[in-house]
Protein backbone atom coordinates (compact mmCIF):
# COMPACT_ATOMS: atom_id res chain seq x y z
CA UNK A 1 0.00 0.00 0.00
CA UNK A 2 2.81 2.26 0.70
CA UNK A 3 4.97 1.54 -2.24
CA UNK A 4 1.57 2.01 -4.46
CA UNK A 5 0.64 5.55 -2.64
CA UNK A 6 4.22 6.62 -3.41
CA UNK A 7 4.65 5.85 -7.07
CA UNK A 8 1.24 7.44 -7.08
CA UNK A 9 1.88 10.34 -5.97
CA UNK A 10 5.26 10.49 -8.35
CA UNK A 11 2.80 9.94 -11.04
CA UNK A 12 0.42 12.44 -10.09
CA UNK A 13 3.92 14.99 -9.66
CA UNK A 14 5.32 13.70 -12.60
CA UNK A 15 2.11 14.67 -14.91
CA UNK A 16 1.68 17.94 -12.63
CA UNK A 17 5.43 18.90 -14.01
CA UNK A 18 4.54 17.68 -17.68
CA UNK A 19 1.31 19.78 -17.61
CA UNK A 20 3.03 22.83 -16.41
CA UNK A 21 5.54 22.44 -19.60
CA UNK A 22 3.58 21.89 -21.84
CA UNK A 23 1.42 24.74 -20.58
CA UNK A 24 4.98 26.99 -20.61
CA UNK A 25 5.45 26.09 -24.36
CA UNK A 26 2.25 26.99 -25.65
CA UNK A 27 2.28 30.44 -24.04
CA UNK A 28 5.80 30.96 -25.31
CA UNK A 29 4.79 29.54 -28.93
CA UNK A 30 1.75 31.57 -28.91
CA UNK A 31 3.78 35.05 -27.48
CA UNK A 32 6.72 34.24 -30.32
CA UNK A 33 3.50 33.47 -32.89
CA UNK A 34 2.05 37.15 -31.59
CA UNK A 35 5.35 38.58 -31.83
CA UNK A 36 5.57 37.17 -35.45
CA UNK A 37 2.30 38.16 -36.19
CA UNK A 38 3.22 41.83 -35.52
CA UNK A 39 6.68 41.71 -36.87
CA UNK A 40 4.86 40.14 -40.42
CA UNK A 41 2.30 43.25 -40.58
CA UNK A 42 4.87 46.33 -39.83
CA UNK A 43 6.22 47.64 -42.91
CA UNK A 44 9.72 46.02 -43.92
CA UNK A 45 10.97 48.17 -46.82
CA UNK A 46 10.32 51.87 -45.77
CA UNK A 47 11.32 54.97 -48.35
CA UNK A 48 10.93 58.19 -47.26
CA UNK A 49 10.89 61.83 -49.70
CA UNK A 50 10.04 64.19 -47.87
CA UNK A 51 12.32 66.07 -44.87
CA UNK A 52 10.43 65.92 -42.20
CA UNK A 53 9.58 61.69 -42.26
CA UNK A 54 13.51 61.44 -42.33
CA UNK A 55 13.69 62.83 -39.03
CA UNK A 56 10.42 60.61 -37.79
CA UNK A 57 11.50 57.48 -39.41
CA UNK A 58 15.39 57.85 -37.85
CA UNK A 59 14.05 58.56 -34.69
CA UNK A 60 11.40 55.75 -34.69
CA UNK A 61 12.09 52.76 -37.10
CA UNK A 62 14.00 50.10 -37.20
CA UNK A 63 17.60 50.18 -39.10
CA UNK A 64 16.63 47.45 -41.21
CA UNK A 65 12.81 48.82 -42.22
CA UNK A 66 14.89 52.37 -43.76
CA UNK A 67 15.26 51.48 -47.57
CA UNK A 68 16.39 55.38 -48.85
CA UNK A 69 15.95 58.94 -47.29
CA UNK A 70 15.04 62.06 -49.04
CA UNK A 71 17.71 64.52 -50.26
CA UNK A 72 17.38 66.49 -47.39
CA UNK A 73 18.06 64.22 -44.89
CA UNK A 74 22.31 64.49 -44.75
CA UNK A 75 21.66 68.67 -44.73
CA UNK A 76 22.91 69.57 -41.77
CA UNK A 77 20.98 73.46 -42.07
CA UNK A 78 17.75 71.64 -42.22
CA UNK A 79 18.19 68.10 -41.18
CA UNK A 80 18.27 67.47 -36.98
CA UNK A 81 19.40 63.58 -37.58
CA UNK A 82 22.04 64.88 -40.73
CA UNK A 83 24.85 63.34 -38.64
CA UNK A 84 22.98 59.39 -38.54
CA UNK A 85 21.55 59.79 -42.23
CA UNK A 86 25.07 59.26 -43.57
CA UNK A 87 24.79 55.52 -42.82
CA UNK A 88 21.76 55.41 -45.17
CA UNK A 89 21.09 55.47 -48.67
CA UNK A 90 19.90 58.49 -50.16
CA UNK A 91 17.74 58.85 -53.08
CA UNK A 92 16.31 61.49 -55.38
CA UNK A 93 12.81 61.00 -54.67
CA UNK A 94 11.47 60.38 -58.20
CA UNK A 95 8.84 58.25 -58.68
CA UNK A 96 11.40 55.61 -61.22
CA UNK A 97 13.97 55.30 -58.29
CA UNK A 98 11.28 55.09 -55.79
CA UNK A 99 9.59 52.39 -57.69
CA UNK A 100 13.04 50.84 -57.88
CA UNK A 101 13.63 49.77 -54.61
CA UNK A 102 9.83 48.32 -54.30
CA UNK A 103 8.77 50.12 -50.90
CA UNK A 104 5.79 48.39 -49.07
CA UNK A 105 5.76 52.39 -47.83
CA UNK A 106 6.70 55.99 -48.77
CA UNK A 107 6.02 58.65 -46.31
CA UNK A 108 5.90 61.82 -48.58
CA UNK A 109 4.79 65.35 -47.84
CA UNK A 110 1.65 67.60 -49.03
CA UNK A 111 4.26 69.66 -50.99
CA UNK A 112 5.82 66.49 -52.30
CA UNK A 113 5.10 66.57 -56.26
CA UNK A 114 1.77 65.71 -56.68
CA UNK A 115 2.89 63.98 -59.81
CA UNK A 116 5.51 61.77 -57.74
CA UNK A 117 2.59 61.22 -55.58
CA UNK A 118 -0.17 60.10 -57.89
CA UNK A 119 2.53 57.53 -60.41
CA UNK A 120 3.48 55.67 -56.84
CA UNK A 121 -0.14 55.28 -56.50
CA UNK A 122 -1.20 54.30 -59.49
CA UNK A 123 1.36 51.53 -58.92
CA UNK A 124 -0.58 50.31 -55.88
CA UNK A 125 2.34 51.48 -53.41
CA UNK A 126 1.00 52.59 -49.99
CA UNK A 127 1.90 56.71 -50.01
CA UNK A 128 1.07 58.28 -46.63
CA UNK A 129 1.47 62.26 -47.25
CA UNK A 130 2.46 63.61 -43.95
CA UNK A 131 0.47 67.17 -43.04
CA UNK A 132 2.77 70.27 -42.24
CA UNK A 133 3.14 71.03 -38.78
CA UNK A 134 1.65 73.84 -37.38
CA UNK A 135 1.88 73.39 -33.46
CA UNK A 136 2.95 71.31 -30.72
CA UNK A 137 -0.31 68.85 -30.37
CA UNK A 138 0.25 68.68 -34.83
CA UNK A 139 3.48 67.10 -34.51
CA UNK A 140 2.85 64.29 -31.21
CA UNK A 141 -0.56 63.51 -33.15
CA UNK A 142 1.92 63.33 -36.32
CA UNK A 143 4.07 61.08 -34.30
CA UNK A 144 2.07 58.74 -33.43
CA UNK A 145 0.40 58.40 -36.60
CA UNK A 146 3.94 57.25 -38.02
CA UNK A 147 4.57 55.37 -35.11
CA UNK A 148 1.94 53.17 -35.23
CA UNK A 149 2.12 53.25 -39.51
CA UNK A 150 5.52 51.36 -38.74
CA UNK A 151 4.66 49.25 -36.00
CA UNK A 152 6.68 51.48 -33.49
CA UNK A 153 4.26 52.81 -31.16
CA UNK A 154 6.32 52.60 -27.99
CA UNK A 155 9.12 54.42 -29.51
CA UNK A 156 6.69 56.97 -30.63
CA UNK A 157 5.06 57.38 -27.09
CA UNK A 158 8.75 57.22 -25.39
CA UNK A 159 9.45 60.37 -27.85
CA UNK A 160 6.23 62.14 -26.96
CA UNK A 161 6.42 61.87 -22.87
CA UNK A 162 10.22 63.99 -23.81
CA UNK A 163 8.20 66.53 -26.13
CA UNK A 164 5.80 66.86 -23.41
CA UNK A 165 8.42 67.10 -20.09
CA UNK A 166 10.55 70.01 -21.88
CA UNK A 167 7.32 71.61 -22.86
CA UNK A 168 6.07 71.88 -19.07
CA UNK A 169 9.41 72.75 -17.92
CA UNK A 170 9.63 75.41 -20.45
CA UNK A 171 6.18 77.06 -19.70
CA UNK A 172 7.15 76.82 -15.79
CA UNK A 173 9.89 78.78 -16.54
CA UNK A 174 8.28 81.43 -18.56
CA UNK A 175 4.56 81.82 -18.05
CA UNK A 176 5.15 84.65 -16.12
CA UNK A 177 6.90 86.84 -18.49
CA UNK A 178 5.79 88.30 -21.89
CA UNK A 179 8.28 89.26 -24.34
CA UNK A 180 7.26 90.05 -28.25
CA UNK A 181 9.88 88.76 -30.99
CA UNK A 182 10.26 88.63 -34.74
CA UNK A 183 11.99 85.58 -36.22
CA UNK A 184 13.89 86.77 -39.65
CA UNK A 185 14.61 85.00 -42.20
CA UNK A 186 16.47 84.75 -45.45
CA UNK A 187 15.52 87.65 -48.36
CA UNK A 188 13.29 89.22 -45.45
CA UNK A 189 11.04 85.96 -44.96
CA UNK A 190 9.09 86.21 -41.73
CA UNK A 191 7.63 83.11 -39.86
CA UNK A 192 3.97 84.01 -38.58
CA UNK A 193 2.21 82.56 -35.59
CA UNK A 194 0.40 80.48 -36.95
CA UNK A 195 3.41 78.06 -36.84
CA UNK A 196 5.71 75.26 -34.77
CA UNK A 197 7.53 78.09 -33.83
CA UNK A 198 4.90 80.47 -32.86
CA UNK A 199 3.53 77.92 -30.79
CA UNK A 200 6.58 77.22 -28.83
CA UNK A 201 7.54 80.94 -28.32
CA UNK A 202 4.02 81.19 -26.29
CA UNK A 203 5.48 78.70 -23.95
CA UNK A 204 8.11 80.86 -23.18
CA UNK A 205 5.51 83.86 -22.43
CA UNK A 206 7.33 85.55 -26.17
CA UNK A 207 4.54 86.82 -28.69
CA UNK A 208 5.20 86.38 -32.49
CA UNK A 209 4.53 89.97 -33.82
CA UNK A 210 3.77 88.43 -37.37
CA UNK A 211 0.64 87.73 -38.23
CA UNK A 212 0.02 86.26 -41.45
CA UNK A 213 -3.55 84.90 -40.55
CA UNK A 214 -3.53 80.92 -41.98
CA UNK A 215 -0.28 81.16 -43.43
CA UNK A 216 2.68 80.13 -41.69
CA UNK A 217 4.26 83.22 -43.14
CA UNK A 218 5.72 85.17 -45.31
CA UNK A 219 7.93 88.19 -46.63
CA UNK A 220 8.36 92.07 -44.90
CA UNK A 221 10.12 94.51 -46.00
CA UNK A 222 12.82 96.30 -43.72
CA UNK A 223 10.87 99.14 -42.86
CA UNK A 224 8.04 96.76 -41.65
CA UNK A 225 10.83 95.00 -39.36
CA UNK A 226 11.72 98.22 -38.00
CA UNK A 227 8.06 99.16 -37.40
CA UNK A 228 7.09 96.38 -35.71
CA UNK A 229 9.91 97.00 -32.97
CA UNK A 230 9.82 94.08 -31.32
CA UNK A 231 11.78 93.19 -28.03
CA UNK A 232 13.78 90.90 -29.76
CA UNK A 233 14.58 89.52 -33.00
CA UNK A 234 14.83 85.71 -33.57
CA UNK A 235 17.44 84.44 -36.19
CA UNK A 236 19.68 81.15 -37.40
CA UNK A 237 22.93 82.06 -36.71
CA UNK A 238 25.02 84.52 -34.32
CA UNK A 239 26.59 87.70 -35.58
CA UNK A 240 26.78 89.38 -38.75
CA UNK A 241 26.40 87.09 -41.90
CA UNK A 242 26.18 88.76 -45.35
CA UNK A 243 27.92 86.48 -47.48
CA UNK A 244 25.10 86.97 -50.22
CA UNK A 245 22.18 88.87 -50.67
CA UNK A 246 19.99 86.75 -49.30
CA UNK A 247 21.39 86.77 -45.59
CA UNK A 248 22.59 90.67 -46.35
CA UNK A 249 19.21 91.94 -44.66
CA UNK A 250 20.08 90.40 -41.26
CA UNK A 251 23.14 92.78 -41.20
CA UNK A 252 21.72 95.79 -42.06
CA UNK A 253 22.80 99.01 -40.08
CA UNK A 254 19.71 100.02 -38.95
CA UNK A 255 19.05 96.42 -37.63
CA UNK A 256 22.33 95.82 -36.11
CA UNK A 257 21.92 99.06 -34.26
CA UNK A 258 18.21 98.11 -32.97
CA UNK A 259 19.18 94.99 -32.51
CA UNK A 260 22.68 93.90 -30.74
CA UNK A 261 23.55 90.45 -30.09
CA UNK A 262 22.04 91.06 -26.61
CA UNK A 263 18.60 91.56 -28.18
CA UNK A 264 18.95 88.34 -30.91
CA UNK A 265 17.35 84.44 -29.44
CA UNK A 266 19.81 82.64 -31.72
CA UNK A 267 17.33 79.95 -33.53
CA UNK A 268 19.31 77.09 -35.56
CA UNK A 269 16.44 76.33 -38.59
CA UNK A 270 17.45 72.26 -38.02
CA UNK A 271 15.67 72.66 -34.65
CA UNK A 272 12.26 73.74 -35.80
CA UNK A 273 11.99 73.41 -39.37
CA UNK A 274 10.11 69.70 -38.56
CA UNK A 275 8.47 68.61 -35.76
CA UNK A 276 9.30 65.25 -34.07
CA UNK A 277 12.52 64.08 -32.54
CA UNK A 278 14.23 67.51 -32.68
CA UNK A 279 11.44 69.12 -30.52
CA UNK A 280 12.88 68.36 -27.11
CA UNK A 281 16.45 70.01 -27.85
CA UNK A 282 14.57 73.01 -29.85
CA UNK A 283 12.93 73.46 -26.48
CA UNK A 284 15.47 73.95 -24.22
CA UNK A 285 17.26 75.35 -26.86
CA UNK A 286 14.81 78.14 -26.45
CA UNK A 287 14.25 78.34 -22.80
CA UNK A 288 18.07 78.80 -22.61
CA UNK A 289 18.21 81.61 -24.91
CA UNK A 290 15.27 83.41 -23.71
CA UNK A 291 17.33 83.39 -20.43
CA UNK A 292 19.93 84.94 -22.23
CA UNK A 293 18.07 87.84 -23.83
CA UNK A 294 15.16 88.54 -21.58
CA UNK A 295 16.38 88.28 -18.05
CA UNK A 296 19.05 91.02 -18.75
CA UNK A 297 16.08 93.35 -19.42
CA UNK A 298 13.90 92.46 -16.91
CA UNK A 299 11.42 90.53 -18.22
Amino acid sequence: MHDGTAAEARHRYSLRRLTSAVVLCLAVLATLAAAHAGDMTKPRRIVSIHACADQLLLALADREQIVALSPYATDERLSFLADRARDYRIASGSAEETLQMQPDLVLAGRFTKASTRAILKRQGLHVETLAPVRTLADSIAQIRQIAGLIGQPERGEALIARIEKAADALHGRFAARHATALLLQRRGYVTGRNSLVGDILRLAGIENVADFGPRPGGQISLEAVLTARPDILIVAKAGPDASDQGVALLSHPALTRLYPPSRRLILPERLTVCGGPALPLALDHIGGEAERVLAPRGQ
